[in-house]
């Protein structure tokens, strides 16, 4: 039981984590909560609005519209404007010129917007900030690949010429998840606006505010219309938006689950999707690894952005030479870490997104416990009465665990890791393949040869190797399985937002 000074003192803390909070809402919240369509900030059709809830105080940040398919209609009518009225006549050069304005105005606010996620998002600011660099570096990225894009020439016989030429969509539809808001806006964002297209964007319910801020900042930037953003819920505008018949691409970030309804929507009109969605991925650790190294990789892999990361590495396979030892290490560092406010410095692990969130994650412990797991460390809230109010969970390693169970097979989506022991490669190995999922794998051993054929066999769009979670801008990222369709990041998202005529003209 605390004593009085420690109550107080736990009464202190949060009341000084709720001042720090209201004082960063009032410095960075956008001010503009209404849809933004056709260059303009506009009322949803039907009036309504939801709250937007800070993640560590459980106040409410902000109210913002709630748009519906009426407001998706208008703001597909706008993108079309834009694009037949204007954007389709910018030159290359003119494209690369507002991407780089984007990317400008991004840095000139970079420390607004990495408090603004971690108040919207519950982030750690060390790692928002992060994250706004990487949005950045996008942006300037793709504004240099938007003079790249070339045709080919067929080579054919003397009677004909036959050459490719590489055409935007028009309109595309893109859906942002909450666990990166602003750099999965950036990942779609500008690849798209690279190749040609105008957009109109659905943000999370759960993260819309530096979404919103970001069209704040850059009205100035993107000519009306190219970019329209309608909040909202998933029935309310993303379903409309995922089955509109004048959406020509359509890119989603999120759950299999919800990826399969949008895939379903987006058949309606035979809309091209890609689709970047779940993972389960497996760490593997040789024995000949750098312990070291090997444990701080491994924390990176599974509490980096609190565990909400669709690519973590959730299935930790340990060789049983080293596993004692690995294991010893790797508790005593998760629980080194601190969960506390994200506005601090210090903080490792924030809250999570929301409270439905904490309850489905222990809802995973829970079912791993009653199946006779045993829990390393963690597997409940922190016992940390000033974080009460907020959706905090602690990190968790699980162990004596059957592969086969729910919480390994399925995405928990939280600071939660299962631990495997292995004496024989291919056994290994086919555990490390047999989830549905195929997003991303890490490797941690100083053998290459090793590295390179544990690569080769696992099913996994992403492997890293004595790393983890580093996604450096032109490095394709994308999953095999049910872990989605296509690629974001490097050039091959270009591609995904372009369409490949043929034209043959006759010689004779």
């Amino acid at each position: 039981m605390s004593t009085d000074s420690e109550s107080q003192s736990s009464a202190e803390r949060k009341s000084a984590i709720k001042k720090r909070h209201e004082q960063a809402a009032n410095d960075v919240l956008p001010d503009h909560r209404q849809l933004f369509i056709g260059g303009s900030w506009v009322p949803s059709a039907s009036g309504d609005s939801f709250e937007t809830t800070d993640p560590t105080t459980g106040e409410t940040l902000a109210s913002v519209a709630a748009g519906n398919a009426k407001d998706i209609d208008r703001a597909v009518e706008a993108a079309w404007d834009a694009y037949d009225e204007t954007y389709s006549g910018m030159s290359t050069a003119e494209r690369q010129a507002m991407l780089d304005g984007i990317a400008d105005a991004v840095e000139e606010h970079d420390e607004e917007f990495a408090r603004l996620e971690s108040l919207d998002n519950g982030k750690p600011i060390s790692e928002a900030r992060i994250d706004v660099e990487l949005v950045i570096d996008h942006f300037r990225y793709f504004a240099g690949l938007a003079r790249a894009e070339e045709g080919r020439t067929v080579n054919t016989d003397d009677s004909r010429h036959v050459q490719t030429i590489r055409e935007p969509y028009g309109v595309v539809g893109q859906i942002i998840p909450w666990n990166f808001p602003l750099l999965m806006a950036a990942w779609k964002l500008a690849p798209a606006l690279s190749a040609g297209n105008t957009i109109v964007l659905k943000p999370a319910e759960e993260t819309p505010l530096s979404i919103l801020k970001l069209m704040e900042i850059t009205e100035d930037v993107i000519p009306d219309g190219v970019v329209n953003v309608v909040t909202g819920f998933g029935p309310g505008a993303g379903e409309p938006l995922s089955k509109h018949p004048d959406i020509r691409k359509l890119a989603f970030t999120g759950s299999t689950e919800i990826g399969r309804e949008v895939m379903k929507s987006a058949a309606e009109s035979i809309t091209d999707v890609t689709l970047e969605l779940g993972g389960k991925s497996p760490l593997v650790v040789f024995p000949d690894a750098d312990l070291e190294k090997a444990v701080e990789t491994t924390i990176t892999s599974i509490f980096f952005n609190t565990g909400e990361c669709c690519c973590a590495g959730s299935r930790l396979f340990v060789h049983e030479d080293i596993k004692g030892e690995f294991l010893d290490e790797l508790a005593a560092a998760a629980e080194d870490l601190t969960v506390d406010d994200p506005l601090l410095e210090s903080t490792d692990l924030g809250p999570k997104v929301t409270a439905a969130q904490v309850e489905r994650t222990l809802g995973y412990i829970e079912e791993a416990e009653q199946e006779g797991a045993a829990f390393v460390t963690g597997g409940s809230q922190p016992d940390d009465e000033a974080l009460s109010d907020g959706c905090f969970v602690a990190p968790t390693l699980i162990d004596e665990i059957d592969h086969d169970s729910n919480p390994v097979q399925e995405e928990i989506f939280g600071p939660v890791q299962e631990v495997f022991s292995w004496s024989e490669y291919d056994d290994m190995m086919e555990l490390a393949n047999d989830v549905d999922y195929g997003l991303a794998a890490g490797i941690l051993t100083e053998d290459l040869t090793k590295a390179h054929q544990c690569a080769k066999d696992i099913e996994a769009g992403t492997i890293w190797v004595n790393t983890y979670n580093d996604f450096p801008t032109g490095q394709p990222f994308g999953g095999y399985k049910q872990s989605g369709i296509g690629r974001e990041i490097g050039e091959e998202a270009i591609e995904h937002y372009t369409q490949t005529k043929a034209v043959n003209i006759s010689l004779d």
